[in-house]
């Protein structure tokens, strides 16, 4: 009957391990129907899979033992054959079952304990076993082993009633020494639950264990092994640590132990990492992906996937090997896996879990594994097209988890716009699915898709769908996912359209979403506001329609806003003047009405309808309806009131000298109403003017309502961060990731600590408890129309101070100022990488241009004409600090913070301006400790020359003409070369739109040809540009011409522009 007991327990416990997470957080494992089924269906030929770790108080675990072992008591014996293979039985060594072993003793005890009437007669008879067993085992008659396993059981059986166990420990780690199956597992099982790791008795278990280990008898192994993982203990790790590596990656191992030793090692690397050290064994078991034994592979890859994640470097030759597998699975048919074949799906689970490994790594740099890669998800996605072979929900769940893990690799790659685009249309489709969860998934999926430079327009094509769905959907967690949705696909186009929808869904929205959805909607509001008066229409609204859930955060940027915008300001002081009529006003509307009529209430004044009593009485109404913070704030409004309209004065002293105000309970109340009344009563005309003068503009500076929103942002909703950090600007020169010379670029920056930005997604950085300054969440839209002056100029973007000599000197600016231990070596030469990160960054402005196992660099910039802004994020990925970091620039710029947290991060903000074109990108050298050791490293900064692109528009006869014009050899540069990429036509309108220039429709005789034109601004002159690209789809070649004003510029476009099709 050996491995009988063992396969029954993991048939109960291990189903939750081998599936794994297959779709949303909130439901995404198959039913619990359809693991059943899985377990009947593909774990026939399974021998003794490993079960899943169960806690040191399983009890259920336990009971289901229990009764398995009495149910099938006669059954053992004859279905042993069915967990090993035949050419394993002879070798086995497995111990015969007799007829005695049921313990009907064990049964008897367990009937009378349901027998029970009562609470107490249960207790009675509990207590009446618990002496009988202690006298057994303290009688001078030795008990064999068939007693010492019943009575071990009986008290299991007690303990799991509820009752403390303090004796029969060492009869059961004894039961570790017998030779019968069924012996040993009670004694493991007893342990496994009962022994703690601080127990005296682990020495001799451990010792046990070691002795089964040693064994080769494979079902001796597989249960040591599962006591190893159930208990987990750093004594456990740090006595068979390096044992199990042995067992996993021996050749003569038998596959179920191999199963066993790499889940229970896996176990022994989560509880102990830092005693579980690979070394030698690194090669060998990442080769186990090539395993025959599909159950083999199934294992391997949970623990290289756990390995990868903290050692990347040391496991990244598994990404072949995944690719390859993959392959195989993907390509096979139901019947070529049949033993793993789950309802017409081959290999679902292990599908899903080398794709989720495949996400621990970037794109594969060899092409011929990209290649064989980017088939593989090209069938994934084909075959979700194809008609179903099945009507079951389990074949749908495994091939929709399938489905979902290959569009979350493929939007971690964000390297092929074809597949992102395919996998946005096929989200689209689920998106009006009958189920419930595949429309969650859809949505959540796409938020992410909408951060992506080449898929944000196809999500944007979905836009009524999402609308219907945040106003239609019964499930809160789906309105939800919409709302996020709606959010991330928000650009000018559909500002205002999302934002309206969003305020109209915010009357009958749940109250858990309403908070959130003020923030996001405050947010949009800012960002995209080229109206001004739209944006206060629309923060008034919304504390109309949510006052209680709008924040301070909220209110204040309004106030700003309005202080420092002097066309917008009578229109605010009559829209919230209008506002306040309302019977029902909210809190939040009066103190923003108090605040704007007492600063701007002058430019109404002159209508009778709103004149200064007029609008004093308005306010004073709601005075006693009020909060003390909003009554301080309304008595600072009546005294700007009597600066600005002196006929109020005595009606508002008559207020403020009231028993009311000057003797209010309240101190900070009567303090203001007592020195308002003595200030309006002493002060003359000229004095109270200059106290109670207009406040000045406050200085242009991040909103906190982005910041409030990350800390509203729960465990397992999509990141707003990562929402913000694919934001995309209508006007702005591309927008995703992009890449520069040293010798046209002036820069400046400064740094500002931010742990709370998390704009590269880093997933270990704690809550912000104050809400730091941070210029990644910057709301204000410096490149809006409302951001430029009169000349067009960047208003709060101004061009380097210095000369352009010393903003051009080579070396490293202000690095004497940095710590010397940092900057102790020579900058490390540019990375031999540097060239193809900057060629990522070439049409696109946003995304991560580096990123190692210790460092993650992420960018965000913005140009117009000859200016840029670029933000620079450090985020250390590690639970360690890094000290004496410094950047340096072979520009002239300031250092950065000199100190990273572990998990946070620092920023840079680098002010540019292209004073001529330029060849060569800047060099970024960065410098830390970490560990105590020195890192250096030195990458290309992604500023290139066509960030500075101004589109420009052209008819055909015009294009034409110029073109003509610019005929000299030396102003023309050509490159015939190969596709390297699918050839898409939407993909290449987006980079070509990315490069900056504006592509002309209808100009080209040929429609398949594309033409652009573009004036590149620098502040020495203006190189006008003439793009002609010839793709010829059978040859699968491209012919790009560029022509310029400027020769360099041509050659330098067309290398940069050969790399990205």
């Amino acid at each position: 009957m050996a491995g009988t007991e063992v396969q029954l327990a993991n048939r109960i416990t291990s189903n939750g391990l081998e599936a794994g997470h297959l779709g949303r957080k909130r439901q995404s494992e198959l039913s619990a129907r359809s693991v059943t089924s899985s377990v009947r269906d593909t774990d026939r030929t399974k021998t003794t899979a490993f079960s899943s770790f169960i806690p040191k108080h399983s009890r259920c675990y336990i009971i289901c033992v229990l009764y398995e072992r009495l149910k099938f008591k006669t059954k053992f014996a004859a279905s042993v054959s069915e967990f090993v293979r035949p050419e394993e039985k002879n070798s086995a060594n497995m111990p015969a079952v007799s007829k005695g072993d049921g313990m009907r003793g064990l049964a008897v005890f367990i009937s009378d304990i349901r027998n029970c009437k009562s609470k107490e007669a249960e207790i009675k008879r509990i207590n009446k076993e618990l002496a009988n067993i202690r006298s057994k085992f303290k009688g001078d008659k030795a008990l064999d082993g068939y007693s010492k396993k019943k009575y071990v059981c009986k008290l299991l059986f007690i303990f799991l009633l509820g009752h403390d166990i303090d004796f029969g420990h060492m009869e059961a780690v004894n039961l570790l020494s017998s030779n019968k199956y069924t012996e040993k597992q009670i004694g493991y099982l007893f342990i496994s639950v009962l022994v703690n790791s601080n127990s005296e008795l682990i020495r001799l278990i451990n010792n046990a264990i070691k002795n089964d280990l040693s064994s080769r008898n494979p079902t001796f192994m597989c249960l040591a092994l599962h006591c190893i993982a159930n208990v987990g203990s750093r004594e456990m790790a740090e006595a068979f640590a390096g044992e199990i590596p042995r067992i996993l990656v021996a050749g003569d191992t038998m596959d179920s132990v191999k199963q066993s030793a790499a889940l229970c090692l896996l176990r022994l690397y989560k509880t102990s990492p830092d005693l579980v050290l690979m070394g030698e064994w690194t090669s060998r078991v990442v080769h186990l992906l090539n395993d025959q034994h599909m159950g083999v592979v199934t294992a391997a890859i949970s623990l290289i996937t756990c390995l990868s994640q903290k050692n990347p470097d040391e496991f990244k030759t598994c990404v072949s090997l995944a690719v390859s597998r993959l392959s195989r699975i993907v390509s096979s048919a139901s019947t070529d896996l049949q033993d793993y074949t789950y309802y017409f799906v081959p290999a679902p689970w292990l599908s899903c879990k080398l794709l989720r490994l495949l996400q621990c790594y970037p794109p594969p740099e060899d092409g011929a594994v990209k290649g064989r890669l980017v088939e593989c998800l090209e069938t994934i996605l084909n075959k979700a097209q194809e008609p179903p072979k099945s009507k079951k929900v389990q074949h749908s769940n495994a091939k929709n988890a399938i489905l979902f893990e290959a569009i979350s690799l493929i939007i971690h790659y964000d390297s092929e716009p074809n597949l992102l685009v395919r996998a946005c249309n096929q989200l689209g489709q689920f998106l009006q699915h009958r189920e419930t969860n595949l429309r969650y998934l859809a949505l959540e999926s796409m938020c992410t898709l909408a951060s992506s430079e080449f898929s944000h327009e196809a999500v944007k094509t979905h836009i009524e769908t999402v609308i219907n769905a945040l106003k239609t959907e019964r499930d809160v967690s789906v309105r939800q996912r919409a709302a996020d949705l709606l959010y991330a696909m928000c650009d000018r186009s559909n500002a205002k359209q999302i934002v309206a929808e969003m305020l109209s869904y915010l009357e009958t929205a749940d109250y858990s979403i309403r908070e959130e959805m003020v923030l996001k909607v405050a947010i949009l509001a800012e960002k995209y506001a080229v109206d001004y008066s739209w944006y206060v229409d629309t923060i008034l609204n919304l504390i109309r329609i949510a006052g209680d859930y709008v924040s301070e955060e909220v209110w204040y940027r309004v106030i700003q806003i309005v202080i420092n915008r002097d066309d917008v300001q009578g229109y605010a002081a009559k829209t919230v003047f209008e506002a306040l009529q309302a019977p029902a006003c909210h809190e939040n509307m009066v103190k923003v009405g108090g605040y704007i009529l007492g600063e701007f209430g002058n430019l109404i004044a002159g209508d009778p309808r709103s004149s200064p009593l007029v609008q004093f009485n308005l306010l004073h109404s709601k005075f006693h309806l009020c909060s003390v913070p909003t009554r301080a704030l309304l008595l600072s409004a009546y005294i700007k009131f009597i600066n600005l309209f002196p006929e109020t004065k005595s009606t508002i002293q008559e207020v403020l000298r009231s028993d009311s105000q000057i003797r209010n309970s309240d101190v900070e109340l009567q303090q203001r109403a007592v020195e308002y009344l003595k200030l309006s009563s002493i002060a003359s005309t000229d004095v109270l003017a200059t106290v109670l003068e207009e406040m000045p503009p406050f200085p242009e500076r991040e909103s906190s309502i982005l910041a409030k929103l990350k800390k509203k942002k729960g465990p397992g909703a999509v990141s707003v961060n990562e929402l913000e950090e694919g934001k995309r600007e209508g006007e702005l020169n591309g927008g995703g990731e992009r890449g520069g010379d040293n010798s046209g670029i002036a820069a400046s920056n400064a740094s500002t600590p931010s742990p709370s930005a998390d704009l590269l997604g880093l997933r270990t950085v704690p809550p912000v408890t104050a809400a730091a300054p941070s210029a990644g969440s910057l709301l204000v839209d410096v490149f809006s129309e409302a951001g430029v002056n009169d000349d067009g100029f960047l208003r709060d973007l101004e061009p380097p101070t210095e000369s352009s000599d010393s903003l051009l000197a080579e070396g490293s600016g202000d690095s004497d100022s940095a710590p010397p231990s940092a900057v102790s070596e020579d900058p490390a030469p540019p990375l031999p990488e540097s060239n193809e990160l900057l060629n990522k960054f070439v049409c696109k402005n946003n995304g991560v241009l580096f990123e190692n196992q210790l460092l993650q660099i992420g960018i965000k910039s913005e140009y117009r004409q000859n200016l840029g802004r670029m933000y620079l994020f450090y985020g250390n990925k590690t639970s360690v600090q890094f000290v004496t970091f410094t950047t340096t620039l072979n520009v002239q710029t300031k250092t950065v913070e000199p100190l990273i947290e572990g998990g946070a991060q620092v920023q840079q903000v680098i002010n540019i301006e292209c004073l001529t074109d330029f060849l060569d990108a800047p060099l970024l050298n960065i410098k830390f400790r970490y560990g105590g050791a020195l890192q250096n490293l030195t990458l290309k900064l992604p500023v290139t020359i066509n960030k500075f692109f101004q589109p420009t528009e052209m008819a055909s006869h015009d294009f034409f003409q110029r073109w003509k014009q610019l005929s000299q050899p030396q102003q023309e540069a050509q490159k015939i070369f190969k596709a390297n990429h699918a050839m898409d036509t939407e993909v290449l309108k987006a980079k070509l739109l990315g490069l900056g220039m504006a592509l002309l429709e209808n100009v080209d005789p040929n429609p398949e040809n594309f033409v652009c034109a573009g004036v590149i601004q620098t502040k020495a002159q203006q190189v006008g540009s003439l793009l002609r690209l010839e793709p010829n789809a059978q040859a699968q070649m491209y012919r790009l011409t560029l022509r310029s004003s400027k020769d360099t510029v041509s050659q330098r476009l067309c290398e940069l522009l050969a790399e990205q099709f």
